[in-house]
């Protein structure tokens, strides 16, 4: 344990120290200009002299302020951050036109109204400027080109009003010489979402909102459909609050520096989220740190990273793969899954499937833990703590922390019925399946506390396609695949590799799984909802 920690600890400074380091109108074509610029409007405050002079605001208003949280979160948030209704009276006033580029290059406060087509509102202001778009009901649609796009700013806000504003691109993604813009919102910059009112966000072949840098959101209401990740940072994704609804085929949130793994980490305080994504709810690279909020999450993997901390929050997850996984994506931190309070709530679909998997440790200090799983609850690969709190495994409290039990392959039925209901251990195992050399019908020991026919299947389960009702309405699920077929390609659902649930349940219960993965294929195209 103290080994492990001091390793985390210098992880963490490592990380650090590797973050502090980083810290008009023309036509789509680009003919004729007419730059918006704003030299009386400027922003007072005590950010332009360093965020940690701001940061006692966002301690004290902080959800938690814990001593072995993982994320140093005292100075993520300044003041302007957290103001979500700025003082706009010397502000410049911007409308959307079609087919126009507006060009903002100074430092200041801009209000965006109107609606357009092929409109982008582009940033390109000094390293130093500060620029705040703030939109009052603005509503862009595009072809092929982001409707705000930061080439360059120190920081650039982008703040909602009452009204609601919708942003939307159409098509696959132009570049823009070597860039790749690939987001409806595509910063290079660090980027703040904030406010009071609703954003809408649209795009049918790639991500929703990407910065490439540091993205914080600490109010608003988001509401985003995405082909690719919702929500993309590079260095670090930092939530303080908001309202999010987010249908994706890729991640809903996703925090990655494909050039330096001791990037990308999550954080989030409070907020709502509805998260429904065919690959990851949430994933970061080295730390995801849940402190509270309301979770719903539908989902390939729920939550995953290299260290997972959950501190507080009522999270719930309906995952088809992993539930909460740690794996090793980054070299700054040990593989850990931490439980120190909150409630948490996974139910598993059928296959090889975890409710929480951790390739290093799990360690439990508080909190309810509350698995349904057919065929593993916990897996680990080194070692589990349980010190504190609550593990419900399908509907019973347990003292320890389970290891990962699998099916053998075609599956086995429950402790009375075999494969598919017919008959079990107690006799020969059902069907056509073929049980392992030396295996005796009597010779299998069921789980200390297991009683026969006890299981209870998770709620609207179906044995038929293997998943809860909430999974078999996803237009990704598909059809279950034939026993004979072979483990397909880029992620597609495969019925090779292992089968068979945990023991099945009661009289028969299950039949056979669908094999190593479930991951459904992601990216592609997404329609608007």
């Amino acid at each position: 344990m103290k080994n492990t920690w001091k390793k985390t600890i210098a992880g963490l400074a490592f990380l650090t120290l590797a973050l502090s380091a980083f810290t008009g109108c023309s036509d789509q074509n680009g003919s004729g200009s007419a730059v918006i610029k704003n030299t009386a409007n400027t922003y007072n405050e005590a950010e332009d002299a360093g965020e940690a002079a701001t940061a006692s605001k966002a301690a004290k208003t902080s959800n938690k302020s814990l001593s072995a949280a993982v994320i140093d979160t005292s100075n993520i948030f300044s003041d302007r951050d957290l103001t979500q209704s700025p003082d706009t009276a010397a502000a410049v006033k911007l409308t959307a036109e079609d087919g126009k580029t507006i060009d903002i290059t100074e430092e200041g406060i801009y209000i965006l109204s109107g609606s357009a087509s092929n409109c982008t509102i582009k940033v390109d202001a000094g390293k130093e400027a500060k620029v705040q778009l703030v939109l009052d009901g603005a509503e862009i649609e595009n072809d092929d080109f982001p409707a705000i796009y930061v080439v360059s700013a120190d920081k650039v806000f982008v703040t909602t009003t009452a009204k609601e504003s919708s942003l939307a691109v159409n098509k696959e993604f132009r570049a823009d010489s070597e860039t790749n813009t690939d987001a409806v919102i595509y910063s290079k910059s660090d980027l703040v979402l904030n406010g009071t009112g609703t954003l809408t966000v649209y795009s049918a072949y790639a991500n929703g909102i990407s910065c490439k840098d540091d993205l914080k959101i600490t109010g608003g209401t988001y509401k985003v459909t995405s082909a690719k990740d919702a929500f993309e940072a590079n260095d670090s994704l930092s939530v303080y609050n908001g309202d999010f609804t987010i249908k994706t085929n890729k991640d809903g949130f996703h925090c990655e520096n494909s050039d330096d793994d001791t990037l990308g980490q999550i954080y989030i305080a409070e907020g709502s989220f509805v998260i429904d994504s065919a690959s990851d709810g949430i994933q970061g690279t080295t730390y995801v740190q849940i402190d509270g909020g309301t979770f719903d999450i539908t989902s390939s993997e729920g939550i995953e990273a290299t260290y997972v901390q959950i501190n507080g929050g009522n999270i719930t997850i309906d995952a088809s793969d992993d539930g909460i996984n740690a794996s090793r994506k980054s070299t700054a931190c040990d593989i850990i899954i931490e439980f120190n309070g909150g409630d948490t709530k996974i139910t598993m679909g059928q296959g090889d499937t975890d409710g929480v998997d951790s390739n290093g440790k799990i360690i439990v200090n508080g909190g309810t833990i509350d698995v349904t799983a057919q065929l593993s609850s916990f897996d680990y690969e080194t070692s589990a703590e349980f010190n504190g709190g609550t593990i419900i495994v399908n509907g019973e409290e347990v003292d320890e922390i389970p290891q990962s039990m699998m099916g053998d392959p075609g599956g086995m039925g429950g402790f009375k019925g075999g494969r598919d209901g017919n008959s079990g251990f107690n006799g020969t195992p059902g069907g056509d399946f073929t049980p392992p050399e030396g295996f005796t019908g009597g010779d299998f020991t069921p789980p200390e506390g297991f009683k026969d026919g006890d299981f209870t299947p998770p709620e609207g389960f179906d044995a038929e396609s293997g998943a809860t009702e909430k999974f078999r309405e996803r237009k990704d699920f598909g059809e279950k695949p034939d026993e004979n077929s072979t483990p397909g390609e880029n992620g597609e659902n495969q019925s090779g590799g292992r089968k068979g649930g945990f023991m099945g349940g009661q009289d028969g219960g299950f039949p056979g799984g669908f094999g190593e993965k479930n991951k459904s294929e992601t990216g592609g195209y997404i329609e608007r909802t």
